[in-house]
């Protein structure tokens, strides 16, 4: 699959898996209709802006939509995470943070 080809695809896909029309995913993402119809058709790209708009209204993430990973919903709550919080701590609370998840996610291998 073409590297332009893959956003469209899987906008389309994660839209219908959600069960939502054009005009739904765009009144969700704060886009017009016509632009959504654009993007899944390939006549436009979206902006950095628009595609973090898009993947949130989806509960996807951005990544999933450029075809960077192929699962649709991995990190889409860590992504809202670090936006809402992680970027707010300090330099120092950051670093106890990222050490933290590290436990987290040696713990959870052992198990």
């Amino acid at each position: 699959m073409a590297d332009n080809d893959i956003f469209q695809k899987r906008l389309v896909a994660a839209r219908k898996k959600r069960d939502m029309s054009q005009d739904d995913l765009a009144k969700k993402s704060g886009l017009k209709p016509a632009a959504v119809s654009h993007f899944e058709t390939g006549a436009r790209k979206p902006s950095f802006d628009n595609l973090r708009r898009l993947a949130d209204a989806l509960n996807v993430t951005a990544d999933y939509l450029l075809g960077r990973t192929d699962d649709p919903e991995g990190f889409a709550e860590a992504d809202v995470a670090f936006r809402h919080g992680f970027e707010q701590l300090s330099s120092e609370q950051r670093e106890i943070a990222l050490d933290f998840i590290q436990v987290l996610a040696k713990r959870s291998k052992k198990e």
